[in-house]
């Protein structure tokens, strides 16, 4: 796998990951999105770096440079020297360990980032498939938060993971 920017060969690819249904409670990828609505969400991650808010790319494959999936490090708490990653993999390219291979590709580029010493995920304890991603990228799961965020007009429980900066020795 390999991070890369989007281009407009990907809109097929959001549009897949548009159907899942949990996708779009979770981020600005509107269900079941149209061509113009994942050329805006395109438009929406380049936006990010722009900002400040972070890092948004496409997962492709090395090889074919296909479309797979989403990455991307939030950068709200970089002062605090830590940062939250995510991840989403397309419904026709999932059981294959993209996400897993897409996180650790964005962990490698999250230490180059000498600012950083922490990167947290938020997973919700049903989510399995998402839990062994974070697991195959290094990531600890350092316990739960209960009532952590609101989901699709619910509070949510969520597992907190996280990756230390291998130099810190923490």
């Amino acid at each position: 796998m390999r991070l890369r920017g989007f281009a407009e060969r990907d809109v097929d690819m959001l549009r897949d990951l548009a159907t899942d249904s949990y996708v779009p409670t979770i981020g600005s990828l509107p269900s079941h999105a149209d061509q113009e609505d994942a050329l805006s969400f395109m438009e929406r991650q380049a936006a990010r770096l722009d900002t400040g808010a972070g890092y948004s790319w496409c997962v492709a494959h090395r090889e074919t440079d296909a479309a797979l999936g989403t990455a991307g490090l939030h950068l709200a708490p970089t002062a605090a020297g830590r940062a939250t990653a995510g991840y989403a993999v397309a419904p026709r390219s999932r059981a294959r360990g993209v996400a897993g291979q897409a996180l650790t590709a964005l962990t490698r580029f999250a230490w180059s980032l000498p600012e950083l010493h922490r990167i947290e995920l938020y997973i919700e304890p049903w989510n399995v498939a998402s839990q062994r991603a974070a697991e195959h990228a290094g990531y600890e799961r350092e316990g739960l938060l209960r009532s952590h965020q609101e989901i699709n007009g619910q509070r949510v429980d969520m597992f907190l993971y996280a990756a230390i900066r291998p130099e810190s020795g923490a």
